[in-house]
This record gives C-alpha cells, sequence and structure tokens, in this order.
C-alpha cells in the first residue's frame, strides 16, 4: 500500500548480500516495523556457497536456503531467492536487473541495504546493486530480468552499518539514526540462530567466540555509541535525489518512539 501518510502500512524491502547478513545488521528494525503492520520482503543476493569447510556447493547452498526460509518466516517476512554464489557478487549489468526487477515486483516504500563501506567486497556491491536496483525502478527503457514493468513511485534508502562496525580501512563507521531494539532483541536473536550452518563456519573462519552473542555484542557497540539506547542498530538515510521527491523519513516517522535522529 503506497502512501503520502508516514502511519500508513509501508511496504519494506531488506536486501541483504549473504544468508544472516540481514540477521546481524538489519532485523531488529524489521521486527519493529512489521509490528507497525508494515509488510516486510527478505532476500539475499548471493546463495551461501562458500560458508562451509566441509560441504559441497549444491549441499551448502541448500542448507543456507532452508535457513534463510525459516529465518524470513521467524520474522513474518515475504522469501525472496537468491541470485548467485558468493564472491560473484559483481556490480554488473545482468546482476543488477535481475535486482531491479524484483525491486518492480515488490515496489517498496522502503528499502534497507548494505553499507557503502565494509570489510568485504560482496557487501559493498550488494548496497551498489541495491542503490541502482531502486533508481532505475521508473525507468520505462530501462529492461529488466525477466521483463516488469517500471513504478515511478518514491522510495526510501537506507544504509545499515557494515558487519564490525568499521570501513575495510578499520575507521569506524557512524550512523545518522540509531533504533533502540532491545525490546525485539530476542526475536532477532532466534532468527540469527535459524542459520546454524554458520555458527562453526564462522567460529572456524573469524575467529568468533559465539555466534549470538557477536550479534549482542555488535548492538551494544551500536547502542554505547547512540549515548541513549542499552542495544540498538544504525542506518544512514541515502540521498533522496532520484528516489524520493522530498528528503522524507519514514523510519523516524514510524518508529519515533525507538529512534535517535543525529
Amino acid at each position: 500500500m503506497r502512501s503520502g501518510d508516514a502511519l500508513t502500512m509501508k511496504t519494506v524491502f531488506a536486501l541483504g548480500c549473504h544468508p544472516d547478513d540481514i540477521e546481524f545488521t538489519m532485523a531488529g528494525v524489521l521486527f519493529l516495523l512489521k509490528a507497525k503492520g508494515c509488510r516486510i520482503h527478505y532476500m539475499n543476493i548471493a546463495n551461501g556457497s562458500c560458508g562451509t569447510t566441509a560441504l559441497s556447493r549444491k549441499e551448502i547452498t541448500g542448507i543456507r536456503r532452508q535457513e534463510a526460509m525459516t529465518a524470513a518466516k521467524i520474522l513474518g517476512a515475504d522469501f525472496h531467492g537468491s541470485l548467485c554464489n558468493d564472491i560473484e557478487v559483481y556490480y554488473e549489468d545482468k546482476l543488477i536487473r535481475k535486482v531491479a526487477a524484483v525491486v518492480r515486483e515488490i515496489r517498496p516504500d522502503i528499502m534497507f541495504v548494505p553499507s557503502p563501506v565494509d570489510y568485504m567486497e560482496d557487501h559493498v556491491n550488494t548496497g551498489r546493486i541495491g542503490v541502482t536496483a531502486a533508481f532505475v525502478r521508473g525507468m520505462r527503457n530501462y529492461d529488466t530480468i525477466p521483463k516488469r514493468p517500471p513504478f515511478p513511485a518514491d522510495v526510501v534508502l537506507y544504509h545499515a552499518l557494515p558487519y564490525g562496525l568499521k570501513d575495510g580501512l578499520g575507521n569506524t563507521v557512524r550512523p545518522k539514526i540509531f533504533v533502540d531494539i532491545a525490546v525485539v532483541m530476542e526475536k532477532k536473536s532466534e532468527m540469527l540462530a535459524a542459520h546454524k550452518s554458520q555458527k562453526e563456519w564462522l567460529d572456524k573462519s573469524q575467529g568468533l567466540d559465539s555466534y549470538v552473542s557477536t550479534m549482542k555484542d555488535m548492538a551494544g557497540a551500536v547502542g554505547k555509541m547512540s549515548g541513549k539506547f542499552e542495544l540498538a542498530e544504525g542506518f544512514t538515510r541515502h540521498s533522496h535525489l532520484g528516489f524520493s521527491a522530498g528528503e522524507d523519513d519514514p523510519l523516524t516517522d514510524l518508529l519515533k518512539e525507538n529512534v535517535l535522529a543525529v
């Protein structure tokens, strides 16, 4: 449902890179928006093919798809399948056209995409692809794969924080919008825990002591950064140019009791 009324139910598209990225950086705000009556769409561009030390590509991608579908069900979101393998998320024509088709199908009022700076190129490229896919939503002469009709309505984009809260050079990234997620942390943890295959992988590859505890530590660090909340997620609104007529901020309008804008 599209409307200029910020309190009208919105359609929200959360675009992540790998299965579990949405859970780490965006799931809290998605639960809050779901509680406000928003319809949530959930999609990871990559299929998780490299998230294993032991399984074949076919085995791990099947497992990770099922885990992502379970996570989307916990959230109450519409699930959209992945489009490519890990480490193959390039800012290239065909992939942009495929994601643009999904944007046109969903017709979102709000999109959440990864940070433009991150330690991993897959994440950065996912954010770039998402921004372009939204930008071309209303272009009559831009053909998507598969072909979908354009829509000219406004969309507001928000970038999440990078995993680890730092860019690739180790600099801390600070958001402009903090969202208090303490009330939904249990559900966010349940959603992340659905990705059971990744606990062992990340313990071995990145030295995590605890999958869910690492996510909670990140939320605590963002909360401390806010100076107001105990547990938080952070976002920065993308420029409205090419996306909406004005500098609307539906996230703050909808979740104002949970939001600190700086």
